[in-house]
């Protein structure tokens, strides 16, 4: 059975740091490519960034780039963001998710297509 763990949330002080883990089971890294995206009460769900099935390929929101760095470990087959300079707008849910649909050496921010999600890990940046 498929499936997406996401880890790693909590609370932070503005310009801190954090790391999320989305640990997969039941497929491989290099099936589909690995989102992250996240969710703010009261909007939308949006991209934050993703990669490849291959790794080769990284994409980032403007609103995170310089910041956020996504990476993987395939012998634990785990995606990792890592968060710096985090400030209170980046509070929201984050989620981890995975696209069977786009070619291997691509990746997309926007959700359609990502067909199996994580349950999701809170962050919260205040001071």
């Amino acid at each position: 059975q498929l499936q997406l763990v996401e880890s790693g949330g909590g609370l932070v002080q503005p310009g801190g740091s954090l790391r999320l883990s989305c640990a997969a089971s039941g497929f491989t890294l290099e099936d589909y490519a690995i989102g992250w995206f996240r969710q703010a009460p009261g909007k939308e769900r949006e991209g934050v960034s993703c990669i490849s099935s291959t790794g080769s390929s990284t994409v980032y929101s403007d609103s995170v780039k310089g910041r956020f760095t996504i990476s993987r470990d395939t012998a634990k087959n785990t995606v990792y963001l890592q968060m710096n300079s985090l400030k209170p707008d980046d509070t929201a849910v984050y989620y981890c998710a995975a696209n069977p649909l786009v070619p291997a050496w691509a990746c997309v921010t926007s959700t359609r297509g990502y067909a199996f999600w994580g349950q999701g890990t809170q962050v919260t940046v205040s001071s």
